[in-house]
């Protein structure tokens, strides 16, 4: 995955709690068996009609958000099922990373396993940060190594666990923390008896 580092853009208002997996990507587009394809659905039941057409009053629909990379919202978000569709839609739509004051514990450990930073930050600093996304053209950062979000008039630091914080700087996913200790699964193959069953690498 990409290492993350800096992540500064237009930020997404969605000042809503208890956002779950199933209003993020609704069940019916479940059946894709591959990881992308699934940010055109990203809040499919907000963002569209009964018709199927596109509501121009949803903020992602709006012209001045289409080019969002941080998205904010209320508290528990992710809830729900623990479906990784979820945080695949989000990063598929363009997203890098969720602010909101607290995130639902299997949401929070898929999105740290794919590269999608997630940003807990207290319920004031929520509040403002909404505010401050609620104007078109605003411009939000997140410094993953120094652990600060901030924007004009706006700064706060947020908690992450090091071993995440590390990961995600590093562009490691779980295949690529594997790949390190190569020579070691190598040699252990090699020593299991025959009657097993060895998996080769490299």
């Amino acid at each position: 995955m990409r290492p993350l580092n800096i992540i500064s853009g237009t930020a997404a208002p969605l000042p809503l709690a208890n956002i779950d997996t199933d209003q993020i990507i609704p069940k019916q587009f479940l059946k894709r068996v591959e990881r992308s394809g699934f940010g055109e659905f990203l809040f499919f039941d907000w963002a569209s009609d009964h018709e199927g057409e596109l509501d121009p009053g949803f903020v992602l629909n709006k012209p001045e958000y289409q080019d969002s990379v941080i998205l904010v919202a209320g508290k528990n978000f992710g809830s729900g099922s623990s479906r990784e569709h979820a945080p695949w839609a989000l990063e598929d739509w363009g997203f890098q990373a969720i602010v909101a004051e607290s995130f639902a514990d299997i949401f929070k450990g898929n999105c740290s396993k794919m590269g999608l930073l997630t940003v807990e930050l207290t319920e004031p600093e929520i509040a403002m940060l909404i505010s401050i996304a609620e104007a078109p053209g605003n411009t939000v950062t997140i410094n993953l190594p120094n652990q600060t979000v901030s924007a004009e008039g706006f700064e706060a630091s947020f908690d992450i666990d090091p071993v995440v914080k590390h990961n995600l700087v590093n562009g490691l996913d779980h295949i690529e923390l594997s790949l390190h200790y190569v020579e070691h699964i190598d040699s252990f193959e090699h020593q299991r008896p025959s009657h097993r069953p060895v998996v080769p690498l490299g």
